[in-house]
């Protein structure tokens, strides 16, 4: 199914290029995707939560959340927006349009990797591709993202006893806000991970 957004890209400038599936491959800024799907349907934002079930995700975590996460998830929304695949929903509830299942919660993500043995403090906040997922640390000062590859560390196939998850780690933005705002700027999250 081939659907059309917005005007035709103009490939001859060299920003677009396509793929022979028909895929788009925007090799400029934010502006010319945001031009090219400026027309595409969109559904409403998954309403947020309330302070209550905030407070109930909380304590199954065992800590509070960072105050900007607090307020994205207060304030904005129940996930669903954001780099990559979109921050995770932080509470049960929330299907995507389209799918057959919900997927699983930011809460319940986080209890399966402290039970694979992620640490603690790491609270996934988006799923980046492949083996990539972005966590927050929960206990670092200004909350830096994290930026995990289970291919350098999966519980599961590790052999070596001196492996850990911070093998996996592969960068770090300096702070949650920093991370957000590159996004909401329409800068790519990945362009400082990848330096």
């Amino acid at each position: 199914m081939n659907e059309r957004y917005g005007a035709e890209p103009a490939a001859h400038d060299g920003r677009v290029g396509s793929r022979s599936d028909g895929m788009l491959i925007f090799n400029s800024r934010a502006e010319a995707v945001a031009a090219y799907y400026a027309d595409a349907p969109r559904e409403p934002l998954s309403p947020p939560v309330s302070l209550a079930d905030l407070e109930i995700a909380e304590s199954r975590v065992g800590r509070r959340l960072p105050k900007l996460l607090r307020r994205v998830y207060t304030e904005v929304a129940n996930g669903g927006f954001g780099p990559d695949a979109g921050l995770e929903c932080l509470i049960d509830g929330n299907r995507e349009p389209g799918r057959m299942r919900e997927r699983p919660s930011a809460v319940r993500v986080y209890e399966r990797n402290c039970a694979a043995g992620l640490p603690t403090s790491w609270f996934e906040l988006a799923y980046g591709g492949c083996t990539m997922h972005w966590h927050v640390s929960l206990t670092a000062v200004d909350n830096p993202v994290l930026l995990h590859d289970t291919d350098g560390w999966d519980p599961d196939l590790h052999w070596d006893p001196d492996d850990g998850p911070h093998d996996g780690l592969r960068h770090a933005t300096p702070s949650l806000r920093r991370w957000l705002w590159t996004w909401a700027d329409g800068e790519n999250v990945w362009d400082e991970a990848l330096k």
